[in-house]
């Protein structure tokens, strides 16, 4: 039997968030479960998330049935923007979406990894689990299916080699419980083209406050280059999530890169708690999307988000720093970084 050889064996990378985009995916929300009482704002943040990623590159919107003629009035008039009749169970495409992998001699290959709505959730997610092969047939790239249950939120790449995870959603038996967190590791850098992946926390140390991904790290910690890291934080000590970042801060002081240096770690404030009917939702500004000549923030209208825009706008000093209120896009406990996958070129 002769072995497939694997992506980083042929050549392939994963690029980095802020390198070229060749387009943006997402798909149109349509599951009311997801924001129950509070749907009705969601397709219009949707819409304007669509309108401002289109300034400055294509977006590919997965849609199907009623959510794709809502889609087609919305957005089906905007340049760049095009529309796909796939049929989606959520819209969080950073999650059941495709990772776009590139090699210079070689055409695009497309990841297809296992999903399962972050550990059986929140059934049905059939449809989510089909969407990277409808997008291979789409765009007629080959895919690799690595076997193993895998979120994009999951997984934070620097585009030089190391990756950053948590233990609590990588190791958790929901997802991939037959595998040994050297079997992860391995399939990750197989695919990424990483020859390093950096854990954060223990499997019981928890998520921040309404987090249902057992700690996303786009919800917590973020590259914006090889060498820097923006890492929430609170100095409230009443915040429930101030003990998990605490941890988290004292553990980035010994990560080291692929030439053994410590990364630039800088503090991302989180936003005043943001509540809906009694449950604190898991607002945090780490939840941005970078784009070509753009980073999209998400903002909840309270003090912290200027701030957290600077900071940002110091780390893309040439990119226009874009913010869109998710108040009400949170409450399905998920922002923009959740809501869009990019293609690299």
């Amino acid at each position: 039997m002769v072995e497939m050889l694997t992506p980083k064996e042929m050549g392939y990378r994963w690029p980095a968030e802020w390198e070229s985009h060749a387009a943006t995916w997402l798909s149109w929300p349509h599951n009311r479960k997801s924001w129950p009482g509070k749907f009705e704002p969601v397709p219009q943040v949707f819409a304007e998330f669509a309108r401002q990623i289109s300034r400055f590159e294509s977006v590919n919107i997965l849609a199907s049935g009623d959510a794709l003629t809502q889609a087609k009035e919305l957005v089906g008039h905007v340049e760049n923007v095009f529309l796909h009749d796939v049929p989606t169970n959520d819209c969080w495409v950073r999650d059941h979406g495709p990772w776009f992998l590139t090699q210079p001699e070689m055409p695009p290959l497309m990841i297809d990894w296992e999903y399962n709505a972050w550990g059986g959730k929140y059934p049905p997610f059939d449809c989510d689990n089909a969407v990277p092969g409808k997008v291979a047939e789409i765009l007629g790239f080959d895919h690799y299916s690595p076997g193993l249950i895998m979120e994009g939120g999951s997984v934070e790449n620097n585009g030089a080699g190391v990756l950053l995870v948590t233990s609590q959603c990588l190791l958790n038996p929901n997802r991939n419980s037959q595998s040994t967190k050297e079997e992860i590791e391995r399939a990750l850098c197989d695919v990424s083209g990483a020859d390093k992946v950096l854990w954060l926390f223990d499997v019981e140390d928890g998520s921040l406050a309404g987090d249902d991904t057992d700690a996303h790290i786009d919800q917590l910690a973020r590259f914006t280059s090889a060498t820097n890291i923006v890492a929430s934080w609170t100095d409230c000590e009443g915040d429930p999530g101030f003990p998990l970042l605490q941890s988290m801060h004292k553990q980035f002081k010994s990560f080291r890169d692929l030439h053994n240096q410590p990364f630039n770690i800088i503090r991302l404030p989180l936003p005043e708690p943001v509540m809906y009917e009694d449950h604190q939702l898991p607002a945090s500004y780490a939840n941005f999307y970078v784009g070509n000549g753009f980073v999209i923030v998400p903002t909840f209208r309270c003090k912290q988000d200027e701030q957290a825009k600077s900071i940002l706008q110091e780390q893309f000093p040439d990119r226009e720093i874009i913010g869109i209120d998710a108040s009400d896009l949170v409450w399905g406990l998920g922002a923009f970084h959740c809501a869009s996958m990019q293609q690299g070129m």
